[in-house]
């Protein structure tokens, strides 16, 4: 799911001003340096400070993942599905970005004891389906998908996730997919076509199984028994803005005991352990004031942090090399930032335009024009999606907030396709489905999501056109 995927995103709630500049970002411990290796075992308090606040990007991953974990788990246990059952509407506050392109199915799992069984059914008429799963780092590790199904045989496709300490045979017919931390979350995407067709992914969601490999091979029936419902909670996100700076730094080390860094981050590793931030153990060597100093100032570069190779073709931003980050830690503690779950570039991407209506005088309407043979370049499908300044879906008297997958857009005589994106109903000059509704005046923004996306478009020779506006 990237930032901009829905569902699972956040909105951004540490309340920073995006005026925060950029140029103060300077992470030693996160580019791989080692500036306290050749000083005594613990560090200076200038030092110490730079350090923890380096240690706060590394783990805020780690940390906000496993505080969502913890909310899932208040509901369901880990190891069992709970799927989404409705497509949004505007009346939903609780989540940005939504999209209308798929319902989740997402389930956390804990591999220590066993792997865990994951069987995936065939689907109708070439329905687009992903199997995300993420490592507690946040890593997009495995993406079995309609597209790729990376299994040894099927459909239905049998996978087994398998964690690191794990060692055993398998069936013949299951594929093994292994991952590098024992706590793993599965982000589950099924097609949908609209409100009629929701019955038929229901169904589809019913058929996924999720089974311990030791049940799986004794044939032993597994629950089925629904998760409770969602209770009100505090988001993982603002759970984790309000955290103390040492309740933070206890809770990583804490985490990091059972879902250890990588292998290329021993170096940072190295250089927090002066600090005392290790597996299972705690901060030494710094006042809470400077701890939350520490967490402070990384408080302020996360959320502004740009990617270099981003991407800023005709106003749509994107970024094509996330999903997996190695040791760009202030990427990946970004990413998380705006929204977990983010995919594969491969996957799916997310250009995302912001603008106003109605500034400087303006009408308030804007076109996107296609060119023949230029739409979105996918191997599943594509949508387009409005938002309001705060990121919620438009209300509007027409009920359309997205057009492209269930509103399909009609191209003109010559094979172009013109968009219209105005508050206004444009009148019977524009067929049905290429009317985007906005609002009347304000800031709003548009994204465009690019199911299994082709090369071009990940690779930038393929373009969205500019936003322009009508006079």
């Amino acid at each position: 799911m990237g930032a901009t995927d829905g569902g699972l995103s956040r909105r951004t709630i540490f309340g920073l001003a995006a005026s925060v500049a950029v140029s103060a970002v300077g992470l030693s411990a996160c580019d791989g340096s080692d500036d306290a290796s050749s000083g005594p075992d613990t560090a200076a308090p200038s030092t110490a400070e730079s350090i923890a606040k380096d240690a706060y990007i590394f783990g805020f991953p780690l940390v906000l993942m496993d505080v969502t974990r913890a909310a899932a788990e208040a509901t369901a246990p880990a190891n069992r599905f709970q799927h989404a059952a409705a497509l949004p509407t505007p009346a939903r506050r609780d989540v940005v970005r939504l999209n209308l392109d798929t319902l989740y199915s997402a389930a956390w799992l804990e591999l220590r004891a066993e792997p865990m069984v994951l069987r995936v059914p065939a689907m109708d008429g070439g329905r687009y389906w992903l199997m995300q799963l993420l490592d507690a780092w946040t890593n997009s590790v495995h993406n079995p998908s309609s597209v790729r199904p990376q299994a040894k045989s099927g459909p239905p496709y049998t996978y087994a996730i398998v964690g690191p300490d794990w060692s055993g045979t398998l069936p013949d017919d299951v594929t093994p997919l292994r991952v590098p931390t024992p706590t793993v979350w599965l982000i589950g995407r099924i097609q949908v076509n609209g409100a009629e067709d929701l019955p038929a992914v229901h169904d589809l969601q019913r058929q996924l199984q999720l089974v311990p490999l030791s049940d799986w091979i004794a044939g032993r029936p597994v629950s089925t028994v629904p998760p409770a419902p969602q209770a009100d909670s505090t988001p993982p996100a603002k759970q984790v803005a309000e955290m103390g700076a040492r309740t933070f730094f206890d809770r990583m080390c804490a985490v990091l005991a059972t879902n250890p860094p990588a292998p290329d981050d021993a170096p940072a590793m190295k250089r927090f352990a002066t600090i005392g931030i290790t597996p299972g153990g705690e901060v030494i060597g710094l006042s809470d004031n400077e701890l939350t100093a520490a967490a402070d100032t990384a408080r302020q570069q996360i959320p502004v942090y740009l990617d270099p190779k981003s991407v800023n073709e005709n106003g749509w931003t994107f970024d094509p090399a996330i999903g997996t980050y190695g040791t760009n830690y202030l990427q990946r503690a970004a990413v998380a930032w705006k929204g977990l779950g983010a995919n594969l570039p491969q996957d799916a991407i997310y250009p995302t335009l912001f603008a106003t209506a109605g500034a400087n005088g303006g009408t308030g309407r804007f076109r996107l024009h296609f060119p023949a043979g230029q739409t979105p370049p996918v191997d599943a499908f594509w949508s387009l999606t409005a938002y309001d300044a705060d990121s919620y879906l438009l209300p509007n008297p027409a009920e359309i907030y997205a057009i492209g997958h269930q509103l399909p857009v009609v191209p003109n005589p010559d094979g172009s396709v013109e968009l219209a994106v105005q508050h206004a109903d444009p009148g019977p000059s524009v067929p049905p489905g290429n009317w985007l509704p906005i609002p009347e005046s304000g800031q709003f923004s548009l994204t465009m999501r690019l199911y299994a996306p082709k090369d071009e478009a990940i690779q930038g020779r393929w373009q969205p056109p500019p936003l322009l506006p009508v006079s």
